[in-house]
């Protein structure tokens, strides 16, 4: 794992007592070197986990709380953020097609009447994509189709990012989710102020893959430099979904507040436009600011889909070649029923979309949990 630290060490003491001896990613004794986040009762850390019942890794790198501003003049207000790991790259090919995998493997379990999905145990269930030569019907969008592992996902839909994130969850026993947006911009800033983390635009050629050095193409993630937190690839490469709706400016009724990250979260009501920060390697200087976002649109982005309903799982028109996202992990833990609005769509619309999909056999839905990597390994052996 390559981790590389810069600026200052900030540290950050919580009310909450944790197990540090029990906890993945928290030491007791203070590290002597590195980047760590004090907290009660130990230090977080950056760690990294193979994901069970994949020969792959995720790398996690911790971010420290702290209050940050959304907005500025009149309409700013303040958003109390807990501490929480982030993963130290967008997502991969290497590490989505562990989750892609799952289309054929629930198939095989609803064949052969095992791991069925009831009412009692839907809540644990994930719906996987469907595979990606059936993303696309046309020449409309150039895509990397995932054969390199280290090169960064594309063209997922938020849905599909979140469905990640909860199999990641049931897998490993830990709470992941995608971050919000103040939860992004936090991160991205890694404890600086201004635009860029970075310092200026002058420097972001050195940080980010955007439109002046991009070659008109994607990148591996980890190839520029990575922020004061040990972060890669958080301005430029690919827009990073966060769970938020699209709003265009700050809620006049938030002006002067203080909120919580959960209060602060315009979750979705419809199905677009959904929020997704950071830039990409097609976009300039602008995009790649902090506070900068883009909102998505299914009609433009998915003009080329031929599917009715259309695929909660995938885009198939520019610029959904320049979308992915990373994962975060909270260190608070919260009910498993709260994590359900983190985990699943809002937008009635959106559900009722992924209910026919996979009523229709196009898309697959199965339980996923500690158990599964052992009733993987069980079906591949039949």
């Amino acid at each position: 794992m390559r981790i590389a630290i810069a600026g200052a060490i900030l540290l950050l003491t919580i009310a909450a007592p944790v197990a540090a001896e029990e906890t993945l990613g928290i030491v007791k004794e203070k590290p002597t070197e590195g980047f760590f986040v004090e907290i009660d009762g130990g230090y977080m850390v950056p760690y990294e986990m193979q994901i069970p019942g994949t020969e792959v890794k995720l790398a996690m790198v911790p971010v420290p709380g702290g209050t940050h501003v959304m907005g500025t003049g009149d309409s700013a207000y303040r958003v109390k953020i807990e501490p929480f790991w982030m993963a130290q790259t967008e997502t991969t090919w290497g590490q989505y097609h562990e989750f892609m995998q799952l289309h054929d493997l629930f198939k095989k379990f609803k064949r052969a009447k095992v791991r069925l999905v009831t009412d009692e145990n839907k809540i644990d269930a994930v719906t996987v994509p469907t595979p990606l030569r059936d993303r696309i019907c046309s020449d409309a969008l150039p895509f990397d189709n995932g054969d390199n592992p280290q090169q960064v996902a594309v063209t997922m839909t938020q849905y599909a990012a979140m469905q990640f994130s909860k199999w990641l969850s049931r897998l490993t026993g830990q709470q992941y989710r995608l971050p919000s947006e103040a939860e992004w911009e936090h991160a991205a800033l890694g404890g600086t102020v201004g635009p860029y983390s970075c310092g200026g635009v002058d420097k972001l050629q050195d940080y980010a893959w955007y439109v002046a050095n991009a070659d008109e193409k994607l990148h591996q993630v980890g190839g520029k430099l990575p922020n004061q937190y040990g972060l890669y690839d958080m301005q430029g490469n690919v827009w990073e979904w966060v769970l938020d709706a699209y709003v265009a400016a700050p809620p006049a009724e938030l002006s002067g507040k203080t909120l919580t990250v959960a209060e602060a979260i315009e979750w979705p009501i419809e199905p677009y436009p959904l929020c997704l920060k950071g830039g990409s390697w097609d976009d300039g200087p602008e995009a790649c600011k902090v506070a900068a976002k883009l909102g998505s649109d299914d009609e433009e982005w998915k003009m080329h889909d031929p599917n009715i309903p259309l695929s909660p799982w995938w885009f198939t028109n520019y610029p959904a070649n320049c979308v992915g996202f990373r994962v975060i992990r909270p260190l608070q833990r919260l009910p498993n029923e709260a994590m359900v609005r983190y985990w699943e769509p809002s937008a009635a619309e959106t559900k009722r979309d992924i209910i026919d999909r996979v009523t229709g056999q196009w898309g697959e839905i199965g339980l996923v949990d500690e158990k599964l990597p052992e009733a993987m390994k069980k079906a591949h052996q039949e």
